[in-house]
């Protein structure tokens, strides 16, 4: 794995996302670059391509740029190349980065998947999970000005990809909708055992929050 390509990749990485939105800054990309080379050296897999697909997944995250699909890829392409990347190693970057979203797996199609998908899919989950993923649906929500929790907006466990996109829903019920759902849904034996310990935390922290909701102490 050439070290001047990663470095140039983080550098580039850093600058663009230099003003995101906290949960989806670069330090969320390290996080998940870090979980992903972690994941990755219990998996048989290419590991330039789940580096920089950890690094470029989220360079133009559709929900900051009215759910624009193209954005991310198109922005990823165009660096990767610049850096003359492997043909091959980009189109495998970029077809990661165009499946990687939750909201890809409420599509009926199924969905393309490579051991790299798998590997940096499961790293981008277990930062939605834990301690971490609780401040960062927080923050999120505080972004966006949602409520953080209204008993009478129940969570929809049946939404499609456009309304899971579209959705004003409070922060409590992402919870329900997508959180929860992540340590069933991971792909490799790494990310299950992490996710097991992260999502155990959310169910404790639930439980915690209803019990002060309804002043129960």
């Amino acid at each position: 794995m050439s070290p001047d390509i990663i470095e140039n990749t983080k550098m580039f990485v850093k600058k663009t996302l230099a003003n995101a939105e906290g949960g989806h800054d670069w330090f969320h990309i390290l996080r998940v670059y870090n979980n992903a080379m972690l994941i990755s050296k219990n998996e048989k897999a290419d590991n330039l391509v789940v580096a920089l697909a950890a690094l470029l997944h989220d360079i133009a995250d559709s929900k900051f740029h009215d759910g624009d699909e193209t954005v991310g890829p198109r922005i990823a392409r165009e660096f990767l190349v610049d850096q003359n990347v492997d043909s091959i190693v980009v189109e495998h970057v970029i077809n990661i980065i165009q499946n990687i979203s939750f909201s890809k797996s409420l599509d009926k199609e199924t969905p393309w998947s490579s051991q790299e998908l798998k590997v940096v899919q499961d790293a981008d989950r277990l930062d939605a999970l834990g301690a971490i993923g609780v401040a960062r649906t927080f923050n999120y929500g505080g972004f966006k000005n949602r409520k953080i929790h209204d008993p009478d907006i129940k969570p929809n466990l049946t939404m499609t990809k456009e309304e899971y996109k579209t959705s004003n829903a409070p922060t409590i019920n992402h919870f329900y909708e997508k959180l929860l759902l992540l340590k069933d849904k991971m792909n490799t034996q790494s990310g299950k055992r992490i996710a097991e310990n992260r999502h155990h935390f959310m169910e404790q922290y639930l439980e915690q929050f209803f019990a002060e909701w309804n002043g129960e102490f």
